[in-house]
């Protein structure tokens, strides 16, 4: 190098002779088929030499056409081009895999991988595996999971291994219920907690009416799901102490104690709480089933105020989709049956409170606590349906077919929404035969069922 900084003309020439050592290969779709020389053109009217490319363009010469000429075969691909099986290790190839999956191979390598796989099954079955793994990368496609994948997943590992501790059959309705209306409030937007919605009941002989928000109903069931988180000793939304028991005055405890309207952010408390009652239940053992939980003017077992509950959250669950335009569908068969037989053994003690308050026909054939006595025969059809025989006479007495003194039959669905307070008794019934007294008695007893 001379002091310029530049290599003299004999070391020029000593570089120019040397062989240089090749670059990387690259594969065949990334050579520039432009840079490879090709064949000299024969002069003009001559034959054209075996192998050899003849022009492909023609200059147009508008007086005369140009002479028909043979085109000759394409030349053979240069050795340069062919792709050749390199000889690779097995630990080599395994490693490959992943590239392979995501096509990062060149073209020796794919080659070298493709032909290895088909005489390893462990390497082909991980190549599988990678290549499926892929198809969840490309971000066309929907990201939302399978809906049924989480029952899919809990009955293939259940099937394995039960749960030591699992959810009692009594608490699975309520299980189900508060699942599917989280589930509801997952998907709506932030503008849609402020949605209003109309909550119905009904009051002695009318229809009673209140207008909420999407959120004002979340607030609702947790400040009365508070009664059975009392009942199990857990903390109580309304901090406990004075708090009422009747559900009406709670929610409108909890209302009234927001200085401003609810938000989402009410969801997180609400499901923090029945995922706490569910998991309590679960771990307290047979006995606490028949605990006492105080509605102020009556009292459940936590087993029936826990189905109690996963009807409100079923009613209220629809209340919410209609006003956000939502399809929600009734409960399983199995837990819509448990539903209707709460309603149905509520409803005896339902017509003796209409009775003493003028409400109800008087008595007309009083007997002794657990004998047979007068009866309507409730026939609910379709969707968890079932007979039950309602004693008409007294709490303790005992429906009976043999006593049975009229028939009405309804649909499991609008009889639930009957109960709830959402139809009027009069749009209920379906068919009925027999006493029409008794049929009235009953279908307002079921309708007096329902408060806010």
């Amino acid at each position: 190098m001379s002091g310029d900084g530049r290599e003299s003309e004999g070391g020029e020439e000593e570089v120019r002779g040397a062989r240089r050592i090749p670059g990387p290969r690259g594969a065949a779709d990334d050579l520039d088929l432009e840079s490879v020389p090709l064949p000299p053109l024969p002069p003009p009217g001559s034959a054209a030499p075996a192998g050899s490319v003849p022009e492909q363009s023609v200059p147009e010469q508008p007086e005369q056409s140009a002479p028909e000429q043979s085109v000759p075969e394409p030349p053979e691909a240069p050795e340069a081009l062919m792709t050749s099986v390199p000889d690779l290790p097995h630990r080599v190839l395994k490693a490959l895999l992943g590239a392979w999956a995501l096509s990062a191979c060149s073209a020796e390598e794919t080659a070298a991988v493709e032909e290895h796989l088909t005489s390893c099954a462990p390497c082909a079955d991980e190549a599988l595996r990678l290549r499926d793994a892929v198809g969840l990368l490309h971000t066309d496609g929907s990201l939302d999971l399978d809906p049924t994948l989480r029952s899919r997943v809990m009955d293939g590992c259940l099937g394995r291994r039960p749960a030591r501790i699992p959810v009692p059959e009594w608490a699975a309705p309520y299980d189900a219920e508060t699942a599917r209306l989280d589930a509801l409030l997952r998907d709506i937007g932030d503008s849609e907690w402020h949605a209003p919605v109309r909550l119905q009941w009904f009051e002695e002989e009318r229809e009673v009416s209140r207008r909420t928000t999407v959120a004002g109903v979340i607030g609702h069931l947790m400040a009365v799901d508070g009664l059975l988180s009392a009942a199990l000793g857990l903390d109580d939304p309304l901090g406990g102490g004075e708090a009422p028991l009747d559900p009406t005055e709670r929610t409108e405890r909890y209302w009234s104690s927001t200085h401003r309207p609810p938000t989402r952010a009410v969801r997180e408390p609400w499901r923090a709480q029945s995922h706490e009652l569910i998991r309590t239940a679960s771990f307290a053992g047979r006995n606490v089933a028949e605990a006492s939980v105080s509605y102020g003017a009556f009292a459940l077992p936590l087993q029936d105020a826990l189905l109690d509950r996963a009807f409100e959250c079923w009613v209220h669950g629809g209340d919410i989709a209609d006003a956000v335009d939502y399809p929600y569908e009734a409960p399983s068969a199995a837990h819509l049956h448990r539903m209707i037989d709460l309603a149905a053994r509520l409803l005896p003690a339902a017509v003796a409170g209409r009775r003493r308050s003028g409400l109800a026909g008087p008595a007309k054939d009083l007997v002794t606590a657990g004998a047979p006595g007068r009866s309507v025969h409730l026939e609910i059809e379709g969707h968890g349906g079932g007979d039950w025989y309602i004693a008409l006479d007294s709490p303790a007495a005992v429906g009976s077919p043999e006593r049975a003194v009229a028939q009405v039959a309804l649909d499991g669905v609008e009889f639930c929404r009957l109960a709830a307070g959402h139809i009027s008794p009069v749009e209920a019934a379906a068919g009925q035969e027999g006493d029409r007294e008794a049929i009235r008695d009953v279908l307002f007893a079921a309708a007096s069922l329902s408060r806010l």
